[in-house]
């Protein structure tokens, strides 16, 4: 990661030294999951990231997963409720954890974030830990979005600024249903939103993009 970027890292007093909490991040490229991880353990926070279960099934790769104590998550199966439970657990002993809210590639043609899925949220209202927004852009350029076009030299310029947590406190003692859940996820979602704003020095579009309302931006294979 040294030899490939540029690193403008930006936020640190926003990352907590001790306890527990979430780091929540945009999802751009494939390999940005590096970037994340790297800028975390970089201000001394080795995070265990909520990762796609399928993951585990590429030869090699399981066992690095399972070594650096990252979290399968079963999606869009009742599987999924374990993995938030292995996370509390997780924050519990306090660790930091990381998820991308999106829960995959954003299919905003700009790449900016797109609506946020609730498993971020469901985290951090049943954990009560602090929800620090991060933004990154720069990767792309790296590994483009459903590109296998490698490109690490020259090296690009990386940007990954943290914010304050997300203030969800008004919400604890409201029932977790769907409209307490989709209010948490637009507060973290506009959070990651407005840093990534200030990064690329430009305006998000007004309406975030919404896999749902655009049904041929399914998950590539």
């Amino acid at each position: 990661m040294f030899t490939i970027t540029r690193r403008d890292w930006q936020g640190a007093e926003n990352i907590p030294a001790t306890g527990g909490f979430i780091a929540a991040g945009n999802h751009m490229s494939n390999i940005d999951p590096l970037t994340f991880a790297h800028f975390l353990y970089d201000h001394g926070r080795a995070p265990k990231i909520l990762a796609k279960a399928s993951l585990w099934k590429i030869p090699g790769l399981r066992w690095l997963l399972d070594r650096t104590g990252m979290i399968p998550v079963q999606r869009n199966t009742a599987g999924a409720a374990s993995s938030v439970s292995a996370a509390v657990d997780q924050l519990a002993l306090g660790e930091c954890v990381a998820v991308f809210p999106e829960g995959t590639l954003t299919r905003d043609p700009d790449l900016w974030p797109m609506v946020g899925k609730t498993g971020a949220a469901r985290l951090a209202l049943a954990s009560r830990m602090p929800v620090v927004p991060i933004a990154q852009w720069g990767m792309q350029d790296i590994l483009p979005r459903y590109s296998k076009r490698f490109r690490p030299f020259p090296p690009k310029r990386v940007s990954v600024h943290a914010g304050p947590p997300v203030d969800l406190s008004d919400l604890y003692e409201r029932p977790i249903d769907t409209v307490t859940l989709r209010e948490a996820t637009d507060r973290i979602m506009d959070a990651i939103t407005a840093l990534l704003e200030d990064i690329r020095g430009e305006k998000a579009p007004a309406v975030r993009f919404d896999v749902r309302k655009n049904p041929g931006s399914e998950e590539r294979k």
